[in-house]
C-alpha cells in the first residue's frame, strides 16, 4: 500500500515539474534567442570611416506618422547602399557607397604566413588599387591592417601596422605625382568582419583595406 502511495503522489506532481521544465526550457530559448541577436548585428568600423552625411530631418509631429499614444520617434540615422563585388574565392572584396569605395584584400594573397613582406603577386593587385584612386582623384587614403584572434593581441597589432604600411608603399610610388595623404593604421584583431572561431572567417579578418572617397564625377554618375 505504501508503493502505492508513493506512485499516486508522483503522479499528481508529475504535471506540475512538466509546467516548471516548460518555462525553464522557454526562458533557456529567450536568452539563446537573445544571444544569437547580438552575435548577429554588425561589427563596429573603424573610427573615422562612418558616413558623413547628416541624417534626414523628420517631423514627429507629422499625423501622417500614426504613431500610438506616447510614442516617439529615435533619432533619425543615414543607412548608405552598400555595392558589395567580391572574387569567387573571397580573397579580394570591393564595396561602393555614394560617398566612399573600399578595398578588401586577404593577407594570404599579399603576404606570407606571418609575414609583412609583400609577394611577387601583390604588386599587381595593388596597382590597380591605385588606377583606381587617380580616376577618382582621392587626395586622401585610408590603409588600415587587421588580423585574426590567434596569438597575442601585441603581436597582431604589429603584424597589422606593417603590413598596412608595406601597401602603402607601393601605393606611394604608383601615386607618387598625385599629391595624396594617407592615414596608415594597424588594429590587429579589432573591428573583425567574420567569425574567428573557425578558419574560413579568421581567413577574411587577416586582411588590408584601402578606402578613400567617391570623386564628384563618378558619384554623379551613380
Amino acid at each position: 500500500m505504501r508503493a502505492t502511495r508513493l506512485r499516486g503522489r508522483r503522479a499528481s506532481v508529475h504535471p506540475a515539474a512538466t509546467a516548471i521544465a516548460a518555462a525553464v526550457l522557454f526562458t533557456s530559448v529567450q536568452f539563446t534567442m537573445a544571444s544569437n541577436a547580438l552575435a548577429d548585428e554588425s561589427p563596429s568600423t573603424p573610427p573615422g570611416t562612418e558616413s558623413t552625411q547628416p541624417p534626414p530631418e523628420v517631423d514627429g509631429d507629422n499625423p501622417g506618422l500614426k504613431l500610438r499614444d506616447g510614442a516617439t520617434l529615435a533619432p533619425a540615422k543615414v543607412l548608405p547602399i552598400i555595392a558589395v563585388v567580391e572574387s569567387e574565392g573571397g580573397e579580394e572584396r570591393r564595396e561602393d557607397t555614394s560617398e566612399s569605395v573600399k578595398f578588401a584584400l586577404q593577407a594570404e594573397v599579399l603576404f606570407g604566413k606571418d609575414s609583412a613582406k609583400l609577394s611577387s603577386a601583390a604588386n599587381s593587385r595593388i596597382a590597380a588599387i591605385a588606377a583606381e584612386i587617380e580616376k577618382q582623384g582621392a587626395t586622401k587614403v585610408r590603409v588600415f591592417g587587421f588580423t585574426d584572434n590567434l596569438g597575442s593581441s601585441a603581436h597582431g597589432d604589429v603584424l597589422s601596422k606593417e603590413r598596412a604600411e608595406a601597401v602603402h608603399g607601393v601605393l606611394e610610388k604608383e601615386l607618387a605625382a598625385a599629391g595624396v595623404t594617407y592615414e596608415i593604421r594597424g588594429y590587429g584583431e579589432q573591428y573583425p568582419i567574420a567569425d574567428n572561431s573557425e578558419e574560413e572567417g579568421r581567413k577574411k579578418n587577416r586582411r588590408v583595406e584601402i578606402s578613400f572617397p567617391r570623386g564628384a564625377t563618378e558619384g554623379s554618375q551613380n
